[in-house]
């Protein structure tokens, strides 16, 4: 059993009054407190909640300025942890997500199984039809990115806002270096992967009404990208330089070197064979394909390292060990 005043939700205010009061109404009683968060809303979206919802469980946090998603649940984050909580639940005021499904999501924390459980759209293909072919275009590509850049290869649909976290966990978490809009999520994952936390996927149908999707395609091939990439490096060099270093972390640099450098061996002499009329000596050409296959070996090698690596013990158990200990 748990006491629901230590479960928390916390729900992004911006331009939702259409929704908002059905969202907090979908909460369940294993919820002690609600934070509506009013990032600096058009629509006054916090005075809306304060003049329209009796419900006793909930708190309205004002920005002065807008701060993004990313802001505004850290601003709930804070605000909660400060008054006890142990969970906490990120719920959007869109009315995309299902209230009832908070057990389903606090169940494995409680559990002592994950740190962060999140949502995904894509684990019952059938509701998968459901979804805008654009959005489930845009969420395939970014799974494929957020895997390299997280390295939490076990996950998908890394742009749902559907979460659940430990609050040993978010301590630990840089609120200040948090991407605080679009990519607040995702970014979300890239630095609980750095703490080694462990993170599952909660199944969960796709909703789609009449609100009005954030997700553009443009910021996923440019904005969307750089900060993936930046993420990638980042994480190799935590993971496998400055915290640890093992076989993998040469066989990465080691492949891509050899890959390179045969590459460039190769294009050269194709490119006199070609100016020259003279066929490439057979010799060569294995002078070329050598070092590609064996690069491509060592590349694949630590894939399957980084794989395997996708962290297995909950951080918040760590914590707290040490905690009863020190």
């Amino acid at each position: 059993m748990y006491d629901s005043k230590t479960i928390a939700a916390v729900i992004p205010s911006y331009r939702v009054t259409r929704h908002i009061l059905a969202v907090i109404a979908s909460i369940g009683p294993e919820v002690g407190r609600i934070y509506v968060v009013d990032d600096k809303c058009p629509d006054g979206s916090g005075a809306f909640v304060r003049a329209n919802c009796s419900d006793v469980r909930v708190q309205v946090l004002e920005h002065s300025e807008n701060q993004g998603v990313g802001g505004a649940v850290m601003t709930g984050y804070a605000a909660a942890m400060a008054d006890g909580a142990k969970v906490m639940i990120k719920i959007d005021g869109d009315g995309q997500m299902d209230g009832s499904l908070i057990p389903n999501f606090i169940a494995p924390i409680l559990a002592g199984q994950a740190d962060y459980a999140k949502g995904n759209r894509f684990f019952d293909l059938e509701q998968v039809r459901a979804m805008p072919p654009l959005r489930l275009f845009g969420n395939a590509m970014l799974s494929l990115l957020t895997k390299l850049s997280s390295g939490y290869w076990n996950l998908f649909d890394p742009t749902n806002g559907y979460t659940a976290i430990h609050a040993d966990c978010a301590r630990h978490l840089p609120f200040a270096k948090i991407s605080r809009r679009y990519f607040f999520e995702t970014d979300m994952l890239f630095r609980l992967n750095t703490l080694h936390a462990v993170v599952v996927d909660v199944p969960m149908d796709a909703v789609y009404g009449d609100e009005v999707s954030n997700l553009k395609i443009s910021r996923i091939v440019t904005e969307f990208m750089v900060k993936h990439v930046r993420n990638f490096f980042k994480r190799l060099f935590y993971n496998y330089y400055l915290r640890n270093v093992s076989l993998a972390s040469i066989e990465l640099p080691l492949g891509v070197l050899m890959i390179v450098l045969g590459g460039i061996y190769g294009v050269s002499h194709w490119i006199t064979s070609a100016n020259t009329g003279v066929p490439t000596p057979a010799g060569t050409v294995m002078l070329a394909a050598l070092p590609i296959m064996m690069g491509v070996q060592l590349t694949l090698a630590f894939l399957a390292h980084d794989i395997a690596s996708v962290p297995q013990h909950p951080l918040h158990l760590k914590t707290r060990f040490r905690s009863a200990h020190a």
